[in-house]
């Protein structure tokens, strides 16, 4: 590196604030020269192939032509505008897909920033529907344990209270309600037992519940838990059945990373509500969006309010729209389902092999979601620098050694990536002593 890109870095450390990290005792950054294709290229001189997708967002791969053009002709045209008042085709052309693409019955759409706001968009729309019907009382959500919702405070709130990252702040969040997480795995035999609890806590509390959130099929942050599909169509039922909205958050599962193109088809079911975010732009650009029944949107605007109470500044952000709309289309064109089922042939092949290392616990599969579970904690800063120095970027957390490398990886690509964990699964101080 040049001298300029070592001031850089420590500057960076010094200064620059990076997610779950230590100011007073920072883990390394590497900077970043460029990335194309499934590659992140380093100011040090390595090539990685990316794992990770840039935590789960980059489908087609860097610095990809098509993307880059949408970005530039919508630029010369205009980068933002207000979206209260105005409108664009950017952002209708988006709504238009996104409603063909998802779940029947999913009409109304509204874009916003990032996940996690797409998630308290969906907490707010379950919370002022009730409201509209004259059952304020219906304001809790329920949820399940091991769930992951994003950062914000309402989405804090149906994250894992005990387990999850955000216990510190539980004294002051929403007080929600939380069943026992999923038990029976994705590719178990279905025990119909599994949702008893969950059935008990509808029964219970139905009448203060506004709506019950879950992750579909994958908990993702909460553990990399695959579940069974028919754990979400009894959640489906229950809702019915108890008169709750069911919020389905796809932000990390949608547009095919399951091996279906949103995770609820695993069910074969549709929700009321919808969070996408993550790879909607193919990973260039940050934006969200919640889709509702017309049921849904038509008694809020019907309501006391009038309208929907919220309006996030770049809402419907026109550059970010126009990315979307082009990775929508290369989805499509690409044959993603045989991209994501290429993948996880060669997961079922290479990586589920590793499950008789001594240091693995588990190890779990589907689509283009592989997912090694170690006995002990990794050293984050330990196993981050042999990674790297493997040609790879994994970023593990706790015992999990997880990747979802962009749909585009051939099979060399993901060679690489499963023989640099074979390798660190092999190196004790790549991991924490119990």
């Amino acid at each position: 590196m040049n001298k300029k890109q070592t001031e850089n870095l420590e500057f960076d450390k010094n200064h620059v604030w990076h997610p779950y990290t230590s100011m007073s005792k920072p883990l390394p950054s590497y900077l970043v020269e460029s990335a194309d294709g499934v590659h992140i290229n380093l100011a040090s001189g390595e090539k990685l192939v990316d794992g990770m997708s840039s935590w789960w967002s980059v489908l087609h791969g860097y610095n990809h032509p098509e993307l880059n053009h949408a970005l530039i002709k919508q630029t010369e045209k205009f980068a933002h505008v207000m979206f209260g008042g105005l409108t664009h085709e950017p952002a209708i052309t988006l709504s238009q897909t996104l409603i063909e693409l998802t779940p029947k019955g999913l009409n109304k759409v509204f874009l916003s920033d990032s996940g996690s706001v797409s998630v308290e968009v969906a907490l707010k729309m379950s919370i002022q529907y009730w409201h509209s019907k004259n059952k304020p009382e219906k304001h809790k959500i329920l949820t399940v344990r091991n769930g992951y919702h994003g950062d914000t405070f309402a989405a804090m709130s149906v994250c894992d209270p005990v387990n999850g990252m955000h216990q510190l702040f539980e004294p002051v969040l929403m007080k929600n309600l939380f069943a026992p997480a999923p038990k029976t795995a994705f590719d178990q035999a279905w025990d119909v037992s599994d949702v008893d609890e969950l059935s008990a806590m509808f029964e219970k509390h139905h009448h203060e519940i506004a709506a019950f959130i879950i992750e579909p099929i994958v908990q993702g942050a909460g553990g990399m838990r695959l579940y069974h599909p028919n754990y979400l169509k009894a959640c489906r039922e229950l809702c019915n059945q108890y008169n709750v909205l069911l919020i389905a958050d796809e932000i990390a599962t949608g547009l095919g990373r399951t091996g279906k193109l949103f995770a609820c088809e695993w069910a074969n079911i549709s929700p009321d509500i919808i969070c996408l975010g993550k790879t909607l732009t193919g990973g260039y650009m940050t934006l969200a969006a919640t889709l509702c029944t017309d049921e849904v949107a038509n008694s809020i605007s019907n309501g006391e309010a009038g309208c929907f109470m919220h309006g996030p500044t770049f809402m419907g952000n026109p550059l970010a729209c126009a990315v979307a709309n082009a990775s929508l289309k290369i989805l499509k064109r690409n044959e993603w389902q045989k991209q994501i089922a290429d993948i996880e042939c060669i997961f079922k092949d290479e990586l589920m092999p590793l499950i008789d290392h001594p240091r693995v616990a588990d190890i779990r599969v589907l689509g283009g979601i592989g997912v090694v579970e170690a006995t002990e904690n990794v050293e984050m800063a330990v196993i981050q620098k042999r990674f790297v120095e493997l040609g790879v970027w994994i970023r593990p957390f706790g015992k999990l050694i997880y990747i979802m490398p962009p749909f585009i990886s051939n099979k060399v690509q993901l060679n690489l990536l499963i023989k640099a964990i074979s390798t660190v699964l092999a190196e004790d101080n790549c991991f924490k002593r119990n």
